[in-house]
């Protein structure tokens, strides 16, 4: 949060900065800086290898924690099976990882860290991040088609029983609405997480613009808006295991594309 008399900029929260004296970094002209978002990055990623290397002890009774993970790789697994069959056994660790770690990334961000001095920063915020997540979701989808289909893989484009003279029009849209998957796979994260952040700091500068007015209404528009806060920050829990559900289902559907030409 950035409060300055009184006044708080909601878009500050989304401010990458350089750490640990690396803003001078470079590589072949590229700055290559270790920012906050690199930070949370690698805290969301051990955060997820020790929640499955906590639940790998195989034990006949299994504690809660090994129960945890047994149910999220479980619930994976039910979800490949039922959007890709069989053949989505094998997507079972790449949809767990993904899921997993947007869920860790959008639920660390959402942490009142600020209490303790330390500052949460939610890089699915950016569709930089989000962006890098669903090209590599789709470049696994176009290996798997190309791969097992070759260049009848483009027949996913063109449905069954098209009528021939639509054929050209129905594939160039079809080509191009699988093209967009990509971006509107990204954008769907990143709007969703930055809207929820953007709506908590603009409740908090009225809080924060309540307390600075003295008696009156402003007391009890601070009120307000902090009750309001509370309940926006357990929808946005909320939001965050949905988002992160949303994009492993499509990856999976689209990955369901790539396997059997649907």
């Amino acid at each position: 949060m950035a409060a300055e008399q009184g006044k708080v900029d909601p878009m500050h929260q989304f401010s990458i900065h350089p750490m640990f004296g690396t803003d001078g970094w470079e590589l072949a002209g590229y700055n290559i800086a270790f920012t906050n978002s690199a930070l949370w990055m690698i805290i969301a990623a051990v955060g997820l290898i020790l929640f499955v290397w906590g639940g790998m002890k195989r034990e006949l009774v299994p504690g809660r924690w090994q129960m945890a993970v047994e149910s999220m790789t479980g619930f994976v697994d039910s979800m490949l099976a039922a959007n890709i069959g069989p053949a989505g056994k094998k997507y079972v660790p790449y949809i767990f990882s993904l899921f997993m770690f947007i869920l860790f990334a959008n639920v660390l961000g959402l942490m009142p860290l600020a209490l303790f001095g330390i500052h949460p920063f939610t890089f699915t915020s950016h569709f930089s991040a989000t962006g890098v997540l669903a090209i590599m979701s789709f470049s696994i989808v176009l290996i798997v088609g190309f791969w097992k289909h070759g260049f009848h893989f483009f027949s996913l484009f063109v449905p069954h029983g098209t009528p021939l003279p639509m054929i050209p029009l129905i594939f160039v849209i079809e080509l191009v609405s699988f093209l967009v998957r990509p971006f509107s796979l990204g954008l769907r994260l990143f709007v969703a997480m930055m809207a929820g952040h953007v709506l908590l700091e603009v409740l908090s500068g009225f809080v924060i613009n309540g307390v600075n007015a003295g008696l009156g209404i402003g007391p009890v528009v601070s009120l307000l808006s902090f009750l309001l806060m509370i309940a926006i920050c357990a929808l946005e829990i909320l939001v965050a295991g949905i988002q992160a559900y949303v994009f492993a289902l499509l990856t999976s559907l689209y990955l369901n594309d790539a396997e059997n030409l649907h």
